[in-house]
């Protein structure tokens, strides 16, 4: 009565399975896309500032030692939510002026620690890249980093 599995059937199974496969991902990207544009980005915020201190994150290669979402490498800290551990939720203007005089402050010094370079930034990217920061710790990130000290 069953003649088992013949190459049609094989066949048939191959491709029908890959066409569902295929409509899968596709709905996920697609949800995926949508959940980053409209949900978790904060596109509203999105000013020159932030953009301008993107634009400096990438020139200064930060990424090489800082995370940012969990994204980059790990010889210094987060960064996904340094805003909020200077205090910016509470007091947006100590945060900022933290952030400016602890990267004006760089190299430490400190003997036997990572020591970060000084890029000799501006005031102006100083507080972009501040505007940065804030615009970062404002994205639906679904509880990452697990805690604030990244």
């Amino acid at each position: 009565m069953s003649e088992g599995l013949t190459a049609s059937k094989a066949r048939n199974i191959f491709y029908g399975g890959s066409l569902f496969f295929l409509v899968v991902f596709g709905a996920l990207t697609v949800h995926s896309h949508f959940y980053a544009v409209n949900t978790s980005t904060n596109a509203e915020g999105l000013t020159d500032s932030v953009v301008h201190g993107k634009r400096i994150w990438e020139e200064n290669s930060c990424i090489n030692c800082h995370t940012l979402l969990g994204e980059g490498a790990y010889f210094a800290p987060e960064l996904g939510n340094v805003w909020v551990r200077y205090g910016g939720r509470d007091d947006p203007e100590g945060a900022r002026e933290a952030i400016k005089l602890w990267m004006q402050s760089q190299p430490s010094g400190i003997e036997g620690r990572r020591q970060m370079p000084q890029f000799n930034l501006t005031d102006e990217e100083l507080d972009a890249l501040a505007d940065f920061f804030k615009w970062v710790s404002e994205i639906d990130t679904q509880n990452w980093p697990p805690n604030d000290a990244g």
